[in-house]
């Protein structure tokens, strides 16, 4: 397959500004853009498909320009239900610093800033030579300003589409952009961008969109939604999302293994039919993770998490340290946990149980476990024994309430 074919067959194209786009993919030499803005300090996996794109088309011989919003940042783009909240100068300032070095790290691209081009434009000339290529009508037709009318939409919003467009324009005249891609809801601003190079130049600029990566429900993965898995390891560590991947829902995990990894087309064809033979042994799953994660952090980090998720469903968690348990047990409640006690009163001075009655039904029942090991002697004493370098343990207690024990 050529480039264009393979971007249809993975699902990667949802709009193209024109035909010609299929002629300029599969030729290559095409300087283009895809941009964030730094309202994070990290990228999540929500982006993730859409800036691998950059990776797809460097390897069939197009040169990436990764674009860091510290101007449009400051402004927001309208959200379809309501006004974003603003962030202050310094904290832009602080996520662009971060993501610039990110980007440059997992892709290894150019990188720019928008700030640098926009910072010395005034309000006169940002009228003149700008808004004056925009009638309100125009504004007005497009998807996501039609959203927020009833709503209210500030002028500030409002605006946001020019401060793109000038950014599209800008590459074009200085860096020899000649086509933007961007997530799906970003085509209005992609079209204005095109229509304002045309008006300015008299020459013809391009865009595609892709697809916003999103759950079986249709919801997609964001900070905004409360599910994010962050591409910073420091914030969403390997363990977490290779936890992540292999509790994909089946039904979305091919989807994810074409618009997720560079897997061929005939090896995903494969996992395919693995998966709907025996979904069970999640063989899409885990290749889905050791692809992703190998590309974000390399392969030893893929294989630390593998580690790390058969230790703690294993019966001996002692071969991991207790950073790796603090690490992949985040979100677990945290109890503090006195040694030398009996199993019934560290039950109830961490608080997992309310009684001491309640402690010893669980217990006789053998409900209760102490780093995957079921403890059924009422008189069993907790001691340096049962931690994991002296500072942590790990309790579960019924079937899926676990805890995070610190000494």
């Amino acid at each position: 397959m050529n480039l264009y074919e393979d971007l249809k067959w993975r699902g990667l194209l949802k709009d193209i500004s024109s035909p010609k786009i299929e002629e300029l993919l599969n030729g290559g030499g095409v300087t283009f853009y895809i941009g964030t803005d730094p309202t994070g300090d990290s990228l999540h996996i929500g982006h993730f498909s859409s800036f691998l794109i950059a990776s797809r088309l460097k390897k069939a011989g197009h040169n990436p320009i990764l674009l860091i919003g510290g101007a449009t940042g400051l402004i927001g783009d309208p959200k379809p239900t309501a006004e974003r909240a603003m962030i202050t100068k310094e904290e832009v300032a602080r996520n662009v610093e971060a993501l610039t070095s990110q980007v440059k790290k997992i892709f290894g691209f150019q990188v720019v800033n928008n700030w640098d081009w926009s910072k010395d434009i005034n309000f006169i000339d940002y009228l003149r030579d700008y808004g004056k290529y925009f009638s309100v009508n125009y504004m007005l037709d497009k998807d996501i300003i039609k959203r927020r009318l009833e709503a209210g939409i500030t002028y500030t919003e409002f605006s946001y589409m020019i401060m793109q467009s000038l950014d599209f324009l800008w590459l074009y005249e200085n860096k020899g952009v000649t086509m933007q891609v961007a997530g799906q809801d970003q085509w209005g601003n992609i079209t204005a961008g095109i229509d304002l190079i045309r008006k300015k130049t008299g020459k013809e600029a391009y865009g595609f969109t892709v697809p916003l990566i999103t759950k079986k429900d249709g919801t997609k993965f964001g900070k905004s939604e409360g599910n994010a898995i962050w591409l910073d390891i420091n914030k969403t560590s390997s363990y977490e999302m290779y936890q992540f991947f292999i509790n994909t829902e089946d039904e979305m995990v091919v989807d994810y293994l074409k618009k997720l990894t560079f897997l061929s087309k005939e090896e995903i064809e494969e996992l395919e039919k693995i998966h709907k033979v025996k979904p069970e042994l999640r063989i899409a799953h885990k290749k889905l993770a050791e692809e992703v994660i190998t590309f974000l952090h390399g392969h030893d980090e893929y294989l630390k998490a593998v580690r790390i998720s058969e230790s703690l469903f294993s019966e001996d968690v002692t071969n991991l340290t207790s950073e790796e348990v603090i690490s992949s047990l985040k979100g677990v409640p945290s109890v503090n946990v006195i040694l030398d006690s009996t199993i019934v009163d560290m039950l109830v001075d961490s608080k997992i149980v309310n009684s001491k009655r309640e402690a010893r039904e669980f217990v006789s029942a053998g409900a209760i476990s102490i780093n995957n090991k079921k403890v059924r002697d009422l008189d069993y004493v907790v001691d340096d024994k049962d931690t994991i370098e002296g500072k942590v343990l790990i309790i579960k207690k019924g079937k899926k309430n676990y805890y995070l024990g610190m000494i």
